[in-house]
This record gives structure tokens, sequence and C-alpha cells, in this order.
């Protein structure tokens, strides 16, 4: 099993090179093989995407204008795939590709689409059918095409039916595969173990956080707030989800955890999942 860490993670320690290197080295001595990249931060971005992804609790940072191909390698790390968006792939899918080829990798996934109405079942119908467009052309340039869940996918649509089920009924096994996150279903209330099952051998990667609570002190109520935690730290049934996910086929784990980091730093937070990843290698 080879380990990586998203790179929207990383945002806030990796804005200037000096930084970035020392970043990535800790990455490398924690035993992780490399990084999951997103295109919007190895390129310099807009004020407004900055803006969004922090309202999100997620900063990209300033490392866009970076060299990431350099510090990767002088990291020794390497890239597992890499993350774009659909309206990128359908105006020029062998750009995307050739990006993510010269990382080394020939896996790039769409994730859960901005401001889409996943309730609306015709749409995602259409949505499916726009990745089957997309994962054509990806797989003729030599580049396998995932899909990123969220817990929004779960919108019921009727007759027992969810988004996810029409994505996953709806798009050719042969150009779309999965990279399952198995902490936004649960966060979603669905049984992701299921969810796994179900994708089979159609999830080639996964991604994964633990869930629990760091709040304290007096509550309002009796409900506390989840929080995304380090891994063996909260409650999910990690090596169970490990289990299936090696039973798929999956080889390749990659570490996403959100903005409730030990200490407020992602470092320390994914020195600390490090620790659950390298005792299941």
């Amino acid at each position: 099993m080879k380990t990586y860490v998203q790179q929207i993670m990383l945002g806030s320690v990796t804005s200037k090179e000096a930084q970035a290197r020392e970043t990535l080295q800790k990455i490398k001595a924690a035993g992780y093989d490399g990084l999951e990249l997103n295109s919007f931060m190895i390129h310099p971005t807009g004020l407004l995407v900055r803006a969004m992804t922090r309202a999100a609790g997620m900063p990209t940072g300033r490392g866009g204008s970076l060299d990431w191909h350099g510090l990767l390698k002088d990291a020794g790390l390497g890239v597992v795939s890499l993350h774009s968006d659909l309206g990128a792939l359908e105006r020029d899918a062998a750009a995307v590709a050739a990006e993510a080829k010269s990382f080394g990798t020939d896996r790039v996934v769409i994730t859960g689409m901005y401001r889409f109405d996943y309730a609306d079942g015709p749409a995602v119908r259409e949505l499916a059918g726009r990745l089957n467009k997309a994962g054509e052309a990806m797989k003729a340039e030599g580049v396998e095409l995932l899909y990123h869940n969220h817990n929004v996918e779960l919108l019921p649509l009727g007759n027992g039916k969810r988004a996810y089920d029409l994505l996953i009924d709806g798009t050719d096994p042969a150009t779309v595969g999965f990279e399952f996150d198995s902490y936004w279903f649960t966060d979603g209330g669905a049984d992701a173990k299921a969810w796994m099952r179900r994708l089979g051998s159609r999830m080639k990667l996964w991604h994964v956080t633990d869930r629990g609570s760091r709040q304290k002190g007096p509550a309002m109520t009796p409900i506390l707030k989840a929080d995304s935690m380090e891994l063996g730290t909260g409650n999910m049934d990690l090596d169970g989800l490990l289990d299936i996910a090696r039973e798929n086929g999956v080889g390749n784990v990659i570490l996403e955890s959100h903005r409730n980091w030990i200490d407020r730093d992602p470092v320390r937070s994914l020195e600390t999942s490090a620790v659950w990843l390298n005792a299941r290698r």
C-alpha cells in the first residue's frame, strides 16, 4: 500500500519555496510516498478562488507559482493523481492529460461539481454523460478519469435512488472510475462500506480521514459538532474500510483531513495520521 497527502491540506505551509521544501521533506520523513495534486494549486490562482477555499477552511495559499516538478523531485515524492475540473477536460483534454503525465501519473480526478443540483435527476444523468465523454477523451490520451465524491451525491432522487446511484449506473466502467471518500459518505449518514462494496473494482483510489469531535467545554445542547480527525483518533472503522479497499484492488490511499488539525498545524496532523498508515502497509 502506498500513501499520499492531498495537496489541499498544504496551502498554509507551501506558500514560499523554502517553506514548501521543508513541508515536503517532513512528508517524506513521515513515510508518505507523495502527493495528490490540485490543478488550482500548481498554477497561480485568482483572488476569488483563494477566497472561496479559505472560506471553506482549506486555504490554497500562494504556492501556485512554485516549481512543483522540481520540488517533488528534490523531495523524492511521487504523484498519485491530478485533481482537475470537468470544464478544463471538456475544453482541452489533451492539455490536462499532458500535465498529469508530466508529473508521472496516469490518473485525473474530477471532484463534485460546484453549485450543481444533485437532487435534479435529469441533470445528474446529463453529468454522467459528460463524464463518459470526458473519460473517452482522457482514455485516448492514455489517462484514466476518476470521479471523487463528497456527501452531496447522497441526495435522494426517488425510487430509493440517490445521485451517486445514477453516476455509477450511468457511467461506462471502461472509461470512468471512482476515487471514493469514505469520510464524506459517513458524514452524510451513509454506510461507506456498502458503497465501497458496490463500487468494487471501479474504486481505484481511497480518500481517508477519521471522524470524531474535539469540542471542549459546555455545549448548548448534547449534540457535538463532528470534526475531521487524524487517523486512529476518531470513531470510524478504518480497518474495516481498509479491508474492503484492498479487496477492491486499491493500492493507493490518500489522506485528506480538514482544518481541525492538531494545534492548527497540517504537518503535525499528517504526521500523526502517518503512524496509523505506516502500521498497515
